[in-house]
């Protein structure tokens, strides 16, 4: 109950009752205080290698006049630029640089015993994608861009065990007799 306590406190999902329960325990149980500590700590860690913006880069082309260098080679040439040309604009225009409205959302389970874990849902096409283990704490965790609207999903343990996730009180059973936690994801503009 108190690793759970310390999941839901590091991801501000505790009600105000669940808030004094904490911070009562962290008051009382000195190792539980230290381990919520430590483990903020790596949160923080962990939020300082999110990328939260794309950089905006402008590039300026100064033009010179080398026409008379280049007169005798013009006509090859101009083939040979013209597909430079449209090389560097599908890579300047690719899809990759358009403007995201997706959001960062951070998944995080606690499985100590595990020696694996992963996530899988209607974000990842279903295909199962590898969590990275958060030190030796037993959490596991993953951040991902997720797009706006209602999305399933549920973790994959040792053995092809299919969790829930603890944290998340929405769910629905799946046509396999498992259930997937729903979130639905709202992104402010």
């Amino acid at each position: 109950m108190k690793d759970y306590l310390i999941s839901l406190f590091i991801d501000n999902e505790l009600d105000l009752d669940e808030k004094v329960e904490f911070v009562e325990t962290v008051y009382e149980d000195k190792g539980f205080k230290e381990e919520a500590v430590e483990l903020l700590a790596q949160e923080k860690v962990l939020q300082a290698d999110m990328v939260s913006t794309i950089p905006d880069v402008r590039v300026k082309v100064k033009r010179r006049s080398a026409r008379s260098f280049f007169e005798p080679w013009l006509p090859p040439l101009t083939g040979f630029a013209t597909a430079v040309a449209l090389v560097a604009m599908a890579f300047l225009f690719r899809p990759e640089q358009a403007v995201s409205h997706d959001t960062l959302h951070r998944f995080v389970i606690y499985r100590p015993g595990a020696g694996q874990a992963e996530i899988m849902g209607s974000f990842t096409g279903w295909a199962p994608v590898a969590m990275q283990k958060v030190g030796a704490s037993g959490y596991w965790s993953l951040t991902l861009s997720l797009p706006e609207g209602e999305h399933r999903y549920s973790y994959l343990v040792e053995n092809g065990e299919q969790i829930a996730d603890p944290t998340v009180l929405t769910r629905e059973r799946d046509d396999f007799g498992g259930e997937n936690s729903i979130i639905k994801v709202d992104i402010a503009i």
